[in-house]
């Protein structure tokens, strides 16, 4: 970071905390699950009201490649900076506005229905913000410094969801009991606006991207760019494989730390107050983990580095989980290796998709390449947990573990057949 100029700095920390803010408010939900489930789905079936649940979260994750679609296009016509701007602030209020939301006690029926609007508003803008964050990062920076700026970058999820670890932790300590499903869990949602307003302030003052300006004052802008992305024969290839990738990447990913809460809260012996502690364990590690992954990409390869974590995720996945819910201090050293290893493939990806396409569509192509891995990828939560309420308790690691190995071997195949891009220049 040091050897970037200040308008570079500039992009990065303002695509990093945009990246964050999306943590952020992922993990809030999925920390608050088994309390508000009864809030918004209450029934006699615990289960069945937490899947309900976890599906309002699952929602939010497939309406992303949607606003993928409409913000790349954006990005790719009118510039990376206005699209960022526009995401930001739509994705700060809609999870500002969860926490107005009445509850079934209140409005009935409609208090579920309001809260899967939301969810699906802020998915929209959720989608736009990684594909042009990750597109002018990678067209701003030099290229011996993509691979460990592109795992910084994609580590702004992780570090999202250490803040907002952090913040449960002390809002469970100031909403004790009964008072954290009043209105504990409405702060928590409340306080998504800060990240947002510093992330937008930090993106005002940034540059457009150069490679783009170029472009555009060239006149060499695609009109259509995702048709020639999704259509064309020139791409096509690489949108494919880079949409398999990350629907292995976020199989992988929302399958192990996005389940993490309720699992070990579920099938474990874990009280809430643990539950945070936990979460800023594996989230600290994630976030280290994407940043090392990123960095390795820059020494052996984008390809190489991701199949290294993908593989060595399948052999350790059942064990860690096994000894995360034998409990004590041992746990957290379990869940630090379990969130380091499965849940950092995707460190090198911002610059591997960046890199797979041309300037005139990037935005679009990466943006949606990415997102669209959300549409069967973001199922592995409500998968494992179904899988896991059906099998008995003590094989749900296992089930847990297989879940994710599914993933992994999504990431790996796709991976193999894809070029090794470390060396490209964009253009």
């Amino acid at each position: 970071m040091s050897t970037l100029t200040s308008a570079q700095k500039k992009i990065v920390a303002g695509s990093f905390l945009g990246w964050s803010l999306d943590g952020y408010d992922i993990v809030l939900m999925l920390l608050v699950v088994p309390s508000i489930s009864q809030l918004f789905f209450p029934s006699e079936n615990p289960v069945f009201s937490i899947l309900a649940t976890f599906a309002t979260y699952t929602v939010t994750l497939v309406m992303r490649p949607l606003g993928a679609a409409v913000f790349g296009i954006y990005g790719d016509k009118f510039g990376r900076k206005k699209a960022l701007i526009i995401t930001i602030m739509g994705f700060s209020i809609t999870t500002f506005s969860i926490g107005l939301l009445p509850t079934y006690t209140l409005v009935g029926v409609i208090a579920p229905v309001l809260l899967i609007a939301v969810r699906l508003i802020q998915g929209i803008f959720a989608g736009g913000e990684w594909g042009s964050g990750a597109v002018i990062t990678m067209e701003s920076v030099p290229k011996q410094k993509r691979g460990v700026l592109s795992g910084f970058l994609q580590s702004g999820f992780s570090f999202g969801f250490l803040l907002a670890s952090i913040a449960f932790q002390i809002v469970t300590l100031i909403f004790i009991g009964d008072s954290f499903n009043e209105w504990g869990w409405r702060v928590l949602f409340f306080t998504g606006l800060a990240p947002g307003f510093v992330a937008l302030f930090v993106r005002l003052k940034m540059d457009e991207s150069m490679l783009w300006e170029e472009k555009n004052k060239a006149k060499q802008l695609e009109r259509s760019p995702l048709r020639k992305t999704v259509l064309g024969k020139q791409h096509r290839r690489a949108f494919l494989l880079c949409a398999a990738i990350m629907t292995g990447m976020v199989y992988m990913y929302h399958g192990s730390i996005g389940i993490l809460p309720t699992f070990v809260q579920q099938f474990g012996s874990f009280q809430r107050s643990d539950v945070a502690s936990i979460m800023i364990a594996a989230t600290l590690a994630s976030w280290l983990g994407m940043i090392f992954t990123g960095w390795l990409s820059q020494r052996i390869g984008r390809k190489k580095a991701m199949i290294i974590f993908a593989g060595v995720a399948v052999g350790v996945v059942i064990p860690m989980a096994i000894g995360i819910l034998g409990g004590g201090m041992a746990a957290f050293l379990f869940v630090i290796i379990y969130a380091f290893v499965v849940s950092t493939a995707s460190g090198p990806v911002p610059a591997f998709f960046s890199e797979r396409f041309p300037t005139e569509i990037r935005n679009s192509a990466a943006g949606f390449s990415y997102n669209a891995g959300l549409i069967f990828g973001s199922w592995s939560p409500l998968i494992a947990l179904t899988l896991m309420s059906l099998a008995e308790r003590s094989f749900a690691p296992i089930v847990l573990g297989l879940n994710i190995i599914i993933g992994a071997v999504i990431v790996i195949v796709p991976t193999l057949l894809s070029p090794e891009t470390k060396e490209y220049e964009l253009d």
